[in-house]
């Protein structure tokens, strides 16, 4: 018996900050800290908290500390995108957005939510 592996080329989109990647498919192309899930917004979280780098790291173990600070320097330079995923992950944010998607399944107006 054989086992056959599916390796898919994935879509890796720079940006000019060295650890901060995009790639399609993944938190919704939203940036993310290179070789791992882990979107910047979620690193700028901790950042406007107030959190120190290694309150962070604690947080975060698999990703270099390089990295976390790369994520914060990103979030500096694009504040206004990131702000904006920010809100539209808050669980307010994501039922609004789940809402607006229903309505356009047929059924505009109604809601899961009771």
């Amino acid at each position: 018996m054989s086992v056959e592996v599916l390796v898919t080329e994935v879509e890796i989109r720079p940006t000019e900050h060295p650890y901060v990647v995009r790639v399609p498919g993944i938190a919704g192309g939203e940036p993310i800290i290179k070789g791992t899930r882990v979107p910047v917004r979620a690193i700028a979280v901790h950042y406007k908290a107030g959190e120190t780098l290694e309150e962070i790291l604690d947080a975060y173990p698999q990703v270099p500390p390089a990295a976390v600070m790369d994520a914060i320097s990103y979030y500096l330079d694009h504040q206004e995108e990131i702000e904006r995923l920010i809100e539209e992950n808050r669980p307010e944010g994501v039922m609004e957005k789940y809402q607006r998607w229903m309505g356009t399944k047929g059924q505009p107006g109604t809601s899961c939510v009771r």
